[in-house]
C-alpha cells in the first residue's frame, strides 16, 4: 500500500479499533444496571433501589469531574496512549468487581471506573476528528458511537450471563477481554500528531498558562455555552434510560429482569446504532449546502425524544412502551453522531478535548442528579411520570440551537 492508498485508508483504521474500545467502555459500565437482581442475594445493601442509585451516580459524579481534566490531558499528550491505559485500567476494575463480597467495595471499584473511562471519550473522539477533516466527519464520529450502542445492548446481557451462571462470572469475562484488547491497540494505533508537537516540553507556569488559555478561549465563546447546553440537556433522559430503562421495562411490562434487561437495552442500543449513522451520513450531505446542516440535523434528533419520553413514561403496554423505546434509541443517536462535529465548527482542534471534556463533565453531572432522583421515584412509584418530564429540558435545548447557534465555519481551523 502506498502512502497516499494509507492516508485514505488508516482514518478508518482507526475508526474500527477505537469502535472495539467504544463498545467496550459502554458495556463495562452498563452491564451492572441489568445485574442487580442476581447481586442482591450477595450484596444485600442493592435490596433498596436508593443504594442502587447511588451507586450507579457514583461512577457518573466521579466521571464528571474527571471530563474536563481528561480533555485538557488529551490535548497535550500522546492521544494513544491516553486510551490504552484507560481501557486497561477501566477493565481490571471491571474484572475485579467479579471478586466484591460489600457495597463499599463496589462503591469504591465502580468510582475507580468512572476515573479511568473519563480518559477515553474525549481522547477518542479528538483523534477521529483530526483524522476526519473533510465531509466524512459525522459520518466517523457516528460509526465510532454505533459502538458504544451495541455495548450498551451487550452490557444489558450481563443479567442473562448472571442468571446462567452468576455475576461475578459477567464481570470476569467482560474485563479480560478489555485486558487483552488494550495490547491489540498498541500494536495498530497511531496518535495524528506529529512527534515534534508531542515531545515539546513546557515548564509548569507555561503549562498552566495554557490550560488558563484553553478554558478561557471556551468559556468566553457563547457559542460553546449553548453547545454545551445541547448536551447537557438530553443527558438528563439519556442516563435516566441507560440506568434505569431495565427495572422501568420490569415493573410497567411484569417481566423478569433477565427478560427486561436484554429487551430493554437492546431496543434502545440496537435503533441508537442505526441512527447514530444514519444521522452521520444526512448531517455530512446536508453540511455541504448549509453550514446549519449538522446543527439542523441534531434537532431531528432532540425533535423524536420528546414523544418518547411521553411514551415511556405513561406508556402501559407494550405498543407504547416498546414504541417509546425505539423512537428514544433513534432521536439519541442522531443527536449523538453530531455533538463532536458541531463543536468542531466552533472550536478549533487544539481545545476540542477540552471543549468536549467539559461538556462531558455538565451532561454526566446531570445523569449523575437524574439517577438519585429516579431511585427515589422508584421507591415510590413515580419512576414513569418522572421520566416524561425529562422531555422538558430536552425542548429548551432545541429552541436555543434553532434561534442563536449561527456557523461561520464546517470546520474551524484557528482562534
Amino acid at each position: 500500500m502506498n502512502k497516499e492508498q494509507y492516508s485514505k485508508v488508516y482514518p478508518w483504521v482507526v475508526v474500527g479499533l477505537l469502535w472495539v474500545v467504544a463498545l467496550l467502555n459502554y458495556m463495562d459500565r452498563q452491564m451492572l444496571s441489568t445485574m442487580k437482581v442476581a447481586m442482591m442475594g450477595d450484596i444485600h445493601e442493592l435490596e433498596k433501589a436508593e443504594n442502587f442509585g447511588r451507586l450507579m451516580a457514583i461512577f457518573l459524579w466521579i466521571y464528571a469531574l474527571m471530563s474536563p481534566m481528561s480533555g485538557l490531558i488529551a490535548d497535550r499528550v500522546n492521544r494513544k496512549w491516553l486510551i490504552v491505559g484507560s481501557l486497561a485500567v477501566w477493565s481490571a476494575v471491571t474484572l475485579t468487581m467479579g471478586y466484591s463480597t460489600s457495597f463499599s467495595q463496589l462503591y469504591f471499584l465502580r468510582a475507580l471506573m468512572g476515573v479511568s473511562e473519563a480518559l477515553y471519550i474525549p481522547a477518542g473522539l479528538a483523534l477521529i476528528a483530526d483524522y476526519h477533516r473533510g465531509n466524512t466527519r459525522s459520518l466517523a464520529v457516528g460509526i465510532h458511537l454505533s459502538g458504544l450502542y451495541l455495548g450498551q445492548a451487550l452490557g444489558g446481557f450481563g443479567a442473562t450471563i448472571a442468571h446462567e451462571y452468576s455475576w461475578q462470572q459477567a464481570f470476569h469475562i467482560f474485563g479480560l477481554i478489555g485486558i487483552c484488547y488494550s495490547v491489540v491497540l498498541i500494536i495498530f494505533l497511531k496518535d495524528h500528531r506529529t512527534k515534534v508537537h508531542l515531545t515539546t516540553k513546557t515548564s509548569f507556569g507555561e503549562g498552566w498558562q495554557s490550560v488558563k488559555n484553553s478554558l478561557g478561549t471556551l468559556f468566553g465563546t457563547m457559542s460553546f455555552w449553548i453547545i454545551m447546553f445541547y448536551f447537557t440537556a438530553p443527558s438528563f433522559p439519556g442516563w435516566a434510560i441507560k440506568n434505569w430503562i431495565p427495572t422501568l421495562f420490569a415493573t410497567t411490562l411484569g417481566l423478569d429482569m433477565s427478560v427486561a434487561g436484554p429487551m430493554a437495552t437492546v431496543t434502545i442500543a440496537g435503533t441508537s446504532l442505526i441512527s447514530v449513522i444514519l444521522g452521520g451520513l444526512i448531517a455530512d450531505r446536508w453540511i455541504q449546502v448549509n453550514l446549519k446542516g449538522r446543527i439542523y440535523t441534531g434537532v431531528i434528533g432532540l425533535s423524536l425524544m420528546v414523544p418518547a419520553l411521553v411514551l415511556l413514561g405513561y406508556g402501559t403496554g407494550y405498543v407504547g412502551v416498546l414504541g417509546g423505546a425505539v423512537l428514544f434509541g433513534m432521536g439519541f443517536g442522531v443527536f449523538d453522531a453530531n455533538c463532536m462535529p458541531i463543536l468542531c465548527q466552533f472550536v478549533s482542534p487544539r481545545h476540542r478535548a477540552a471543549g468536549y471534556g467539559l461538556m462531558n463533565m455538565a451532561g454526566i453531572s446531570a445523569g449523575a442528579v437524574v439517577t438519585i432522583f429516579l431511585g427515589k421515584s422508584s421507591d415510590v412509584g413515580s419512576l414513569g411520570p418522572d421520566v416524561a418530564m425529562l422531555a422538558i429540558p430536552v425542548v429548551i435545548a432545541i429552541i436555543l440551537q434553532l434561534t442563536l447557534l449561527k456557523p461561520k465555519y464546517a470546520d474551524k481551523v484557528e482562534d
